[in-house]
């Protein structure tokens, strides 16, 4: 198959576009979902976080993997800010306003392989659920000494 368009995929019975990261067709709409949220990405890229925050909604819901959530777009965006992270992505999934991506987030330490769940309406992000490790991002866990007897 080529690779200049999206092939359809089967999920729960209906259609869902799925796009190789490597799609060279037409030039993405930036008011469609995909084109959004890859837009989005395009910014946190190019560490553009005031880009990025013009296209998160005032009142978006985040959540994290183990349920945390951040209560306004520009304290997410702070955060992301101090990662300085570069997004190799792997795979996006569209269907409708729903936009998957997988990636590896790629930061001062080791890339950390992701998923998010974005959702688009009225071409601003209303949602964004993410997961991953969350280990990958704090100290190591901490051992016992009887555990390593010397």
């Amino acid at each position: 198959m080529a690779d200049t368009c999206a092939w359809p995929a089967l999920r729960f019975g209906h259609a869902v576009a799925i796009f190789p990261t490597h799609y060279h067709g037409p030039p993405m709409s930036t008011t469609e979902p995909r084109g959004v949220v890859m837009s989005y990405i395009s910014a946190l890229d190019r560490q553009d976080y005031d880009a990025a925050l013009k296209l998160l909604h005032d009142g978006v819901r985040i959540r994290g993997p183990a349920g945390e959530t951040f209560g306004k777009p520009l304290d997410f965006i702070e955060m992301l800010r101090k990662y300085r992270g570069r997004y190799d992505i792997k795979k996006i999934f569209a269907d409708g306003s729903d936009v998957c991506l997988w990636y590896d987030l790629k930061t001062t330490g080791p890339a950390v392989f992701m998923s998010s769940w974005y959702q688009v309406e009225d071409g601003r992000i209303v949602s964004i659920q993410t997961i991953f490790d969350p280990r990958a991002f704090g100290p190591p866990p901490a051992t016992n000494p009887k555990d390593n007897p010397g």
